[in-house]
């Protein structure tokens, strides 16, 4: 039998000539560029300040490097600073070179003074309270990897937010006298690493006017649509309506509560939005696949299954997320290293998760086409759709290669999302990309010129395109007659 009609408001990407087309796709690449040039003439996502031992001790000696304690002040930084991180570099001496690991510990006395240096927060590291146990769950342990005459920069402490202008630090570290290392260190490199106030400038600025565009794009594809029915929205339509106002919470408008609030929560927030937004793209992938070749889309049946994989995915990963930040409010020290077992447990879940759903959606992708690549109509929406997405995908992947392609903050899961950017352009590549994405898909789904003549029109190939040929199908005749001005052609004069 064949498959039941499904009603349809009349999308414009079926009323677009080949030249229109090409117009669409390069207007996206052309915006697309143009944020990644703004991004590469922009500031750099961090800034660093360095203090090295031999310049924090009038005579420093080889037990002082191995050992401390390092008295360090913390440059002046404000909520434009947003975080901050402490690393070190280790510089040795050895009569041979060669590659080796050393394991030991740090304790760390960290103080924040207000601008009025009255009033002071200090907490201590379990690490340094315990001191004298050489094994001890609250010891703060770091793998050191050394070559040669350096060894690899490591991360000491992590700030999710800055609630004092300045901080005093006192470190030191133990058991390097019981190693390798023992007699061999030459000097520690400290580096303070914060935001760049300018960069969060302009992160502030890119995020008000996306979010102004998004407004703007919601309110008129909501307008276009409201003269029609809802059970007559194609399903396209119906998950752009969802899309968007999840790409204002992307976009986020409590953003300015990071700077306002001297609290953690509002980058929690964050977190969260962006995780419910991609979270909702990928299920609305899903969705389409699935949904442009079936019309039975009860919950349980059609949506239920999606969204367990969705949900899954996005459980764990703002569980990985807010666990992290959670315990490094407890300690700025914490290291996901101390907990290897259930990150481990967390990291495989999610990426055995994600493995799930590339399957699943490939198994979509391949089913969607083989079934409907004849069908010029339901063709062109595949085509389109699957154009798009293979262009994020890309970029994303390119992005993600250039954020993780070194090792620097590999100590620290958040730390290495969070200040992995090596510029402004790769920032804004990612998140322009997003918008401009969804932007170019409200376009194309909203409804044509000739939709409400057109209100007739059904979703099935078989009735309006059974003498036309593929070219002329998907983009028009040469004289640039559209999909909709064909079709109802010759539905009238078939009622003649």
């Amino acid at each position: 039998m064949p498959a039941e009609i499904e009603p349809s408001v009349h999308m414009r990407l079926y009323a677009l000539s080949k030249r229109q087309f090409l117009c669409v796709f390069l207007i996206f690449i052309v915006c697309f560029v143009i944020t990644v040039i703004i991004g590469a003439l922009g500031p750099p996502i961090t800034v660093t300040f360095k203090q090295t031992a031999s310049d924090l001790s009038n005579k420093p000696t080889s037990i002082y490097m191995q050992s401390g304690p390092f008295h360090l002040l913390s440059p002046v930084v404000s909520t434009f600073n947003q975080q901050m991180w402490l690393m070190a570099k280790i510089l040795v001496h050895r009569a041979h070179n060669g590659k080796f690991d050393v394991k030991f510990k740090v304790g760390m006395q960290i103080s924040g003074a207000s601008s009025e240096s009255k009033t002071k927060k200090s907490f201590e590291s379990k690490a340094l309270l315990n001191h004298i146990s050489v094994v001890g769950e609250h010891n703060r342990s770091r793998e050191l990897r050394c070559s040669d005459q350096s060894c690899d920069e490591m991360i000491l402490m992590h700030l999710g937010f800055l609630d004092y202008p300045q901080f005093h630090i006192t470190m030191r570290y133990y058991n390097l006298d019981q190693s390798e290392l023992n007699n061999h260190v030459n000097n520690t490199i400290f580096y303070f690493h914060t935001y760049n106030p300018s960069f969060t400038q302009l992160e502030i600025w890119f995020r008000f006017v996306f979010i102004i565009l998004t407004f703007i794009y919601t309110v008129w594809f909501i307008h276009g649509m409201r003269k029609f029915s809802l059970r007559d929205w194609g399903i396209e339509q119906k998950w752009i309506a969802v899309l968007l106002p999840l790409l204002l919470l992307y976009n986020n408008p409590l953003f300015p509560l990071t700077f306002l609030v001297n609290s953690w929560l509002p980058g929690m927030v964050d977190a969260m939005f962006q995780a419910t937004f991609l979270c909702g793209l990928l299920l609305f992938w899903l969705c389409l696949y699935h949904g442009v070749r079936q019309n039975d889309r009860r919950f349980l049946k059609f949506y239920f299954p999606k969204m367990l994989i969705v949900g899954l995915i996005w459980i764990s990963a703002v569980t990985l997320s807010s666990w992290q930040q959670y315990n490094e409010l407890q300690d700025p020290m914490y290291n996901y290293k101390l907990d290897t077992g259930n990150f481990t447990g967390f990291k495989i879940f999610f990426f055995a998760i994600g493995g799930i759903y590339v399957l699943f959606l490939t198994y979509l992708v391949i089913r969607a086409y083989a079934e409907l690549r004849n069908m010029p109509y339901f063709d062109l929406r595949l085509k389109f759709l699957t154009a798009l997405i293979v262009i994020v995908v890309s970029v994303s992947c390119a992005i993600m290669v250039l954020r993780f392609g070194s090792g620097v903050l590999q100590d620290n899961f958040v730390a290495e999302i969070s200040t992995h950017y090596q510029n402004s352009a790769e920032f804004l590549s990612f998140y322009g990309l997003l918008n401009l994405y969804l932007y170019t898909m409200a376009y194309v789904y909203s409804p044509s010129k000739n939709a409400d003549r057109e209100s007739h029109f059904r979703d099935n190939p078989t009735i309006s395109m059974l003498n036309d040929s593929d070219e002329d199908a998907y983009y028009g005749s040469e004289e640039e007659t559209t999909l909709t001005s064909r079709s109802s052609h010759r539905y009238d004069s078939e009622n003649e």
